[in-house]
């Protein structure tokens, strides 16, 4: 029985979860079996990691009978992200101190489009407090750290989901991004972020977050995964403030098109004169090698955008909603947050949103709205426009420190991820890719952007890129 028991976990941790799925709908493999060797999983790796920090095991082996198991992803465990995502029964603390006793009372309308797509809640993913961080470094929760080194950051603010994908405690997880967050931790880690557009998922039960700036997605390891994801929780609902059109046919089936010549724009100058890594550079000339190779045409493009200027307007818009966030939570905790509620870094957000007047937030947002506009028109004539993920090597653990109590000196910490951000304000689909690995054996990112709304270029290009410089082979020294 043993022997019989490891065989699944290998199966388990070796295959993608469309794969996983298929094994449920031949009959080989139950969800009930799919959820112990998740448990086998997380319990074998993470104490090493501290990716996962509620195990909500009961709750998969309670969900593992109902599954459909024709859903696309039958039976295939699923962690999601402690940062606002409702999942009824489990906690929703946000990593914050302050909502430390929240538990979901409903599931918000994603969630339910996840468990008609047949994933399976075994827990969920570490996060850093209000999302504000590219680490994952709550005091509420401890680190997490990168299982390809653990002096390292594993990302943020979806480091814990990224972790956990790599070291295969599960094979897709949730993700979100208001600035960098589903493709930031995906490059640290060296698993597959897709940030969709904006619109493409509803937000439901909530009308808009970050004005149309933030997104929720997942981390994969495979390129369909995603692709098969996007198919499922995709889709806005009546009144919803952004709509773009789906395709006729599935973005799994568009995947696996080959794409025309493409028209492919790039940037290796990172922004403000700031420093780009030798290992990023040596990916992101492989990457141009190959894309050239397959036949598109392949041209340098130095961005318009005035970055240092936006991220200042862009962290200054945030701050007002973040201030928002914790007083609509306030009847629900039962008294007003309190600066020993929260992280130093998140207290002084709040503060400069609640000294922000009506008038200059407004102002910001015709900002950002207006800086958006104007990244996605100076990107027009290209199909894909690629830059690095990071313009570094991920940072050591420490480097982003929600302790401190200066807000600037804190946002400026950024700038390693300035080519995150303006497609937040653009609302254009964006993904990263595992495309490089550095001398010290740490993944590299590159990011591959489309026009609004075609998602179906950005993962068909993916898929192409997935076979000519495969990342399948890798595992971490951290996995299970």
């Amino acid at each position: 029985m043993a022997d019989a028991n490891d065989n699944l976990v290998e199966t388990y941790t070796q295959s993608d979860g469309l794969a996983l799925g298929a094994l449920v709908r031949k009959g080989e493999v139950s969800p009930a079996e799919l959820v112990e060797a998740a448990v086998a999983a997380i319990e074998t790796v993470n104490p090493a990691l501290n990716a996962v920090i509620h195990k909500l095991y009961d709750m998969g082996r309670a969900q593992a009978p109902t599954v459909d198991k024709e859903a696309p992803f039958a039976g295939v465990p699923f962690l999601l992200k402690e940062l606002a995502s409702a999942w009824k029964g489990a906690p929703n603390t946000s990593a914050s101190a302050y909502l430390k006793d929240v538990v979901a009372e409903e599931d918000m309308e994603v969630v339910k489009r996840i468990k008609q797509a047949g994933l399976v809640l075994v827990g969920k993913s570490n996060a850093p407090e209000n999302g504000w961080s590219i680490a994952t470094e709550p005091k509420l929760y401890g680190a997490t750290v990168n299982p390809w080194n653990d002096a390292v950051t594993a990302g943020g603010s979806s480091g814990g989901t990224a972790a956990a994908v790599a070291a295969r405690m599960v094979p897709v997880a949730e993700a979100s991004d208001a600035a960098g967050s589903i493709r930031v931790p995906a490059s640290c880690c060296g698993v597959v972020g897709l940030k969709p557009s904006r619109g493409r998922i509803t937000l439901a039960p909530f009308a808009d977050v970050w004005h149309g700036s933030a997104y929720f997605f997942c981390n994969t390891r495979t390129v369909r995964d995603s692709a098969a994801y996007l198919d499922a929780v995709a889709g806005w609902l009546p009144g919803d403030p952004y709509t773009p059109p789906r395709p006729e046919r599935s973005w799994l089936a568009l995947s696996r098109e080959a794409p025309r010549r493409l028209r492919i724009g790039y940037s290796m100058t990172p922004p403000a004169g700031l420093p780009l890594h030798d290992d990023v550079r040596r990916t992101m000339q492989q990457t141009l090698t190959v894309l050239e190779g397959l036949g598109h045409d392949v041209e340098e493009k130095h961005m318009a955008l005035d970055f240092e200027a936006a991220w200042k307007t862009y962290t200054h818009m945030s701050c007002v909603q973040t201030a928002a966030i914790y007083e609509w939570m306030a009847p629900l905790v039962g008294r007003p947050v309190t600066a020993d509620d929260v992280e130093p870094i998140t207290w002084a957000i709040i503060e400069r949103g609640r000294a922000t007047d009506g008038v200059r937030h407004i102002a910001d947002v015709e900002a950002v709205r207006q800086i958006g506009r104007s990244v996605a028109m100076d990107l027009a004539d290209y199909d894909i426009f690629l830059t690095p993920t990071l313009t570094q090597l991920p940072r050591p653990v420490g480097y982003y420190d929600m302790a401190m109590t200066d807000l600037d000196a804190y946002n400026a910490l950024w700038t390693d991820a300035f080519f995150m951000f303006p497609f937040n304000m653009s609302g254009q689909p964006a993904i990263s890719l595992p495309l490089g690995m550095s001398q010290d054996g740490i993944p590299i990112g590159v990011q591959a952007v489309g026009r609004y709304g075609d998602e179906a270029a950005v993962l068909a290009l993916a898929a192409v890129l997935e076979q000519e410089m495969p990342w399948a082979g890798r595992k971490p020294p951290v996995s299970a």
